[in-house]
């Protein structure tokens, strides 16, 4: 299915622009004023905790809900006080919204009916969006007589057969279970790439927003905190709540003076944070655990160890995740791909936790 061409005067243009958009209701701010440009071809995840906006952003792009303040523009047209029927969007939500008293060609071909395309025109289409979800052989099914993921991609053909230029999707895998879930967000990348369309989906789940977008933008408190790739977000992490939220982490509170980082961990680390509160950041893919004996005889510089006893092990497939408990009371935890060394360290043994330097990631604690 080829995809909506851009009109002459918006080559360049980001697709989707809001600037300075915010949502007040009543008392309650839901989003403060916050800028953010989807760009075509964009495969965008805004991703947070519940109550943090983002199903508030998201129906604000869609035209379900004006903003209090701000412009919205797609392809460079204001489009703030338009309703959902005057944009350029599509929306799939959460519970599908499928009609249960009529076939799964009926619920595709409907928003096509409703917009007075020729037969020939709807049997076109939904016979080429039935084709690109895998539903062929489905068609005159009732919808009540489909599974989860069958019910998930005719709510998805029901949109993409609009042909938008934007397709939002609010937490359109939530109701899956995990294995499903897992085959469906194949089948979305699948289709984005097919497609080269524009999608934008809202998840509190950050692998699924890792899995299926090129960009991230992660809301805290109805505000943006962060955004940029998947790689970006979990390896140079902006604050201690995204460090936290995107992957795991373990902490270290600390304090800036002049450049330099000191905590409770030995010796202390340049760093280019203003002064206060901060925050040291390791990966537990980074650390490596040893038994005690054997890191002590090979310690070097450009490594921070701490001592600590395995106060859990447990296998996870291609990985050992291990729980380790500091002399301080603290625990760390460690995910180590060295099943062979399992064996040789046991609950209550002495060892070493070490990591590199320069896996250090340091964030202002604010």
């Amino acid at each position: 299915m080829s995809g909506i061409e851009p009109p002459p005067h918006a080559i360049g243009v980001p697709l989707v622009a809001l600037e300075g958009v915010s949502r007040r209701f009543g008392p309650v701010t839901a989003v403060h004023p916050l800028s953010l440009e989807i760009r075509r071809g964009d495969f965008l995840a805004i991703l947070g905790p519940s109550g943090c906006g983002k199903t508030t952003l998201l129906r604000m792009i869609g035209g379900f809900i004006e903003p209090s303040s701000g412009v919205i523009r797609m392809e460079g047209r204001d489009v703030t006080h338009l309703g959902p029927d005057k944009r350029p969007t599509n929306m799939v939500f959460q519970g599908y919204g499928l009609f249960p008293h009529m076939s799964v060609r009926q619920n595709i071909a409907y928003g096509l009916r409703i917009a007075r395309q020729s037969e020939a025109e709807i049997a076109t289409r939904v016979a080429e969006i039935v084709g690109l979800v895998h539903l062929d052989g489905f068609e005159d099914r009732p919808v009540t007589q489909l599974s989860g993921g069958q019910a998930q991609r005719v709510a998805l053909a029901r949109a993409l057969v609009m042909r938008p230029a934007v397709l939002l999707l609010d937490e359109p895998l939530a109701a899956l279970d995990l294995k499903l879930r897992k085959t469906v967000q194949e089948e979305l990348r699948r289709i984005h790439r097919s497609i080269g369309g524009t999608f934008v989906f809202v998840t509190h789940d950050q692998d699924e927003a890792m899995a299926l977008s090129n960009r991230i933008v992660v809301m805290e408190g109805g505000r943006v905190v962060q955004q940029g790739t998947a790689e970006e977000i979990y390896d140079a992490p902006q604050n201690r709540f995204v460090s936290t939220f995107i992957g795991e982490a373990n902490l270290f509170s600390a304090t800036c003076r002049g450049g330099i980082i000191r905590s409770e961990l030995p010796g202390s680390f340049d760093a280019d944070v203003r002064d206060g509160p901060a925050v040291i950041v390791i990966r537990p893919q980074a650390m490596l655990v040893r038994p005690a004996a054997i890191a002590a005889a090979d310690a070097s510089g450009d490594r921070v160890s701490v001592r600590g006893k395995i106060a859990d092990s447990i296998f996870m497939g291609a990985m050992v995740k291990y729980e380790v408990a500091l002399p301080s009371g603290r625990q760390l935890t460690v995910l180590s791909p060295d099943k062979v060394r399992r064996q040789s360290m046991t609950i209550g043994d002495d060892v070493v936790v070490s990591w590199l330097v320069r896996d250090q990631h340091i964030v202002p604690d604010a």
